[in-house]
């Protein structure tokens, strides 16, 4: 039965194939370059000219040593700093000594993708538009680019177009025994029903069945802890306002300092929304914006006060504002101890504010996000009286190595959670 062996060695090429999609499947989303780019670089550098917190990435390959020198700055780049290296110390220099977050969690794959999505970025077509019933136009999705619910469309379809070609085979197989039977004249073996058939398959090729098994199950398990690590992560969020306030109007053009809205951040756990008594500090006499006079008479609204008379009526109402930032409960976090005692810039946790129509999360506020920071900050002691008394206690402080935050307790569990 030549032609039966035949048939048995296509049926195990094609759950090879079927292997292999689950595998190469999850390869390509491990090495999705553009995915790992947007989720750990995206919120700090484009692939331009133009800077954000770092400096723009157009050209980049130009300018660094080799790719070798760019996976391990960004693995550490602190260490490449401290070790002195030349090129390092230059782009430390140019941006203001701004240290970039360490990716040591990233393997060198990993890295090599997002270099290789940095090289060859999807071109950008004109994004596809439809109207809404309000006339406006929203687009339908990214372009250029082939989105995780493509991809499991296709792989989908290939492991249709697979099952397919089982079943096609297994006809030909079964045709082509009834034909060698009655040609030798030998009985035929009887038909077993389809799950019947499966069962058989399965019971007389256990090695595949428990390879396949294996590799869907850990398929399974990566993608549920994927989806797991997103619970609770925010960024990117830009909630619509009650009132539409810029911060690139207020903080930008206009150069108002984040604490004068934000009082108590230099004094307290807690940043603080600005009462619109504040807002009524400059709006008592500005009484006009970029939108006209809509936004601000929502001001004018809630605190039922009189522009014209300039007259506080009985019957104000709260300003529903959605908050924007909100770390979960059993974490700990004060302004302040940043702010004050650590000289943090607001900046380096909200991003550039100045610049934002529409407040934004601009980090993910993930514990790992805070522990990655508190390993590459150096701690400002340098004319800081928030340490004077740790210099004193503790006379072995300079051991000529960086005093980054974990070396004074930045890791420690009850400082965060307790």
């Amino acid at each position: 039965m030549k032609t039966s062996n035949g048939m048995s060695w296509i049926k195990g090429i094609s759950h090879v194939l079927c292997a292999l999609v689950v595998f190469l499947s999850s390869s390509a989303l491990a090495q999705d370059g553009e995915k790992l780019f947007k989720q750990n670089c995206a919120s700090c550098h484009m692939i331009t000219d133009k800077k954000v917190v770092g400096p723009g990435l157009a050209g980049m390959f130009d300018r660094v040593p080799s790719e070798e020198w760019a996976i391990k700055w960004i693995k550490n780049s602190g260490a490449m700093i401290a070790a002195g290296d030349a090129y390092a110390v230059k782009i430390f220099n140019e941006n203001g000594k701004a240290q970039m977050t360490a990716f040591e969690y990233l393997s060198d794959d990993e890295i090599k993708a997002i270099l290789g999505y940095i090289k060859n970025p999807p071109v950008a077509a004109a994004p596809v538009v439809v109207v809404t019933d309000g006339g406006a136009t929203a687009p339908t999705g990214e372009s250029g680019t082939l989105s995780a619910d493509m991809l499991t469309y296709i792989l989908g379809g290939i492991a249709l177009l697979l099952f397919l070609l089982i079943t096609v085979l297994s006809g030909v197989n079964r045709s082509l025994k009834k034909v060698v039977s009655e040609k030798e004249g030998t009985a035929q073996e009887p038909e077993l029903g389809a799950v019947a058939s499966v069962l058989a398959w399965m019971n007389s090729h256990r090695a595949w069945v428990a390879f396949v098994s294996l590799a869907v199950l850990l398929v399974l398990a990566r993608m549920g802890v994927q989806d797991l690590m997103t619970i609770g992560v925010y960024k990117g969020y830009a909630p619509e306002q009650p009132i539409a306030f810029s911060h690139k109007i207020h903080a930008g053009q206009n150069g108002i300092n984040c604490v004068y809205c934000h009082t108590s951040a230099e004094k307290g756990k807690h940043s603080g929304i600005p009462s619109l008594n504040v807002c009524m500090n400059c709006h008592s006499y500005v009484q006009e914006g970029p939108s006209g006079k809509t936004e601000i008479a929502k001001i004018y609204k809630a605190l039922d006060y009189n522009p014209d008379t300039k007259v506080y009526g009985a019957n104000p109402t709260p300003v529903k504002w959605v908050r924007v930032h909100n770390l979960p409960d059993l974490a700990y976090f004060n302004h302040s101890q940043h702010v004050v005692a650590g000289k943090v810039e607001c900046q380096t946790c909200h991003g550039e504010v100045e610049n934002m129509e529409v407040m934004t999360q601009h980090t993910d506020l993930t514990m790992g996000w805070c522990i990655d920071c508190h390993r590459t900050t150096n701690v400002q002691v340098a004319d800081n009286a928030y340490y004077e008394d740790l210099h004193k206690r503790t006379p072995a402080w300079h051991d000529g190595n960086p005093i980054t935050v974990d070396r004074i307790g930045g890791l420690e569990c009850a400082k965060c959670h307790y």
